[in-house]
């Protein structure tokens, strides 16, 4: 395996943070990554995918290696159902047009997230409704301490909100090779989410199908955030804060018109975006970076800013939110 030295990850990464890593090199296969386990010269390792969700605040004293497995196959079909195992190194908003291709229902809600397959459980992504956990099969990782190859199911992967046990007890452990969806051959429609109908009906469509609502998610996206093409971002930077129902009642006194979606008879989950908007962070910019002007979660780089500006900017604002609202935000993005 060959190593670069010095590697610029400027373009690894979503935010477009100029940062450095001592070695960088890619892998396509379990034996390409052993190769580059058993061989690299420095023993502090970070797996890249898309890089989308990820911000790099210094240069990176180590290895470096993206992850590149291909591949989509139907390894199960039954008579409602098609089970897809796809290599982490696809970008996931290729898969979730193949499944659409295919009339395989279950992500088209999920459509236009940046980054790869690897990082969907991982992070449990989800959007408008819909959740990994919601499709998910089982996946393959790699175990590190001892070079063998697990298999996860869904209760072992111990799904929260954008949450895993990769991101908890096991981080740091695993590196994820391919994951397996079970997509339906007969799809529900899921508009659950009230923007997706205002989309459709903005669109002209009665009878929605996945391709439709795929559409729909992929035209509001665009309306509301920055593509990472053209504007340094990572999505979503905060998650959505799950707050105690005796917390929300009193907010509501004061902001009785703040949207509030019930989790259970004790929570009730509070927008973040929301709350920034409201604590007048919407649209602010200083100097190259700042929060974005149609979506408040999300910080962006306008180019040549540095991760420690886009941390300290989080920091200030989860500060602000606290003593304001009395809410403590969590970042979603990894910091690295």
């Amino acid at each position: 395996m060959v190593f670069t030295t010095n590697y610029n990850l400027q373009q690894e990464n979503t935010f477009g943070i100029k940062v450095m890593a001592n070695f960088f090199a890619r892998f396509s296969s379990v034996d390409e990554l052993k190769e580059c386990l058993d061989t690299s010269p420095n023993h502090t390792i970070l797996i890249l995918g898309g890089g989308s969700n990820m911000l790099f605040t210094t240069d990176f004293k180590g290895t470096v290696l993206r992850n590149e497995i291909s591949g989509i196959t139907c390894i199960l079909e039954t008579e409602d159902h098609c089970f897809l195992k796809v290599g982490a190194g696809v970008v996931w908003h290729d898969f979730v047009m193949h499944c659409i291709d295919q009339n395989l229902g279950g992500i088209e809600n999920l459509s236009l997230i940046p980054g790869n397959v690897g990082a969907s459980p991982m992070q449990n992504i989800g959007a408008y409704g819909v959740e990994i956990k919601d499709v998910f099969h089982e996946l393959e990782a790699y175990h590190i301490p001892t070079g063998e190859v697990h298999t996860f199911d869904n209760q072992s992967c111990q799904f929260g909100y954008r949450e895993s046990v990769f991101k908890r007890a096991l981080k740091n452990q695993y590196i994820i090779l391919n994951v397996t969806f079970k997509l339906s051959k007969n799809p529900s429609i899921n508009t659950s989410y009230g923007a997706i109908n205002d989309e459709l009906h903005a669109m002209g469509v009665v009878n929605p199908t996945i391709k439709d609502v795929s559409n729909a998610v992929i035209r509001i996206r665009q309306s509301k955030l920055p593509n990472p093409a053209e504007i340094g971002n990572a999505g979503s930077f905060f998650k959505n804060p799950v707050v105690a129902n005796t917390h929300v009642d009193k907010l509501k006194e004061r902001h009785p018109n703040m949207p509030v979606y019930p989790i259970d008879e004790n929570s009730s989950k509070i927008p973040a975006g929301w709350l920034i908007e409201q604590d007048g962070w919407k649209g602010k910019r200083f100097d190259n970076y700042g929060v974005h002007a149609k979506q408040a979660l999300v910080l962006v780089n306008y180019g040549g800013a540095s991760g420690t500006d886009i941390l300290n900017l989080s920091e200030q604002i989860i500060q602000s939110i606290e003593k304001n609202f009395g809410i403590k935000l969590e970042r979603e993005v990894n910091i690295v």
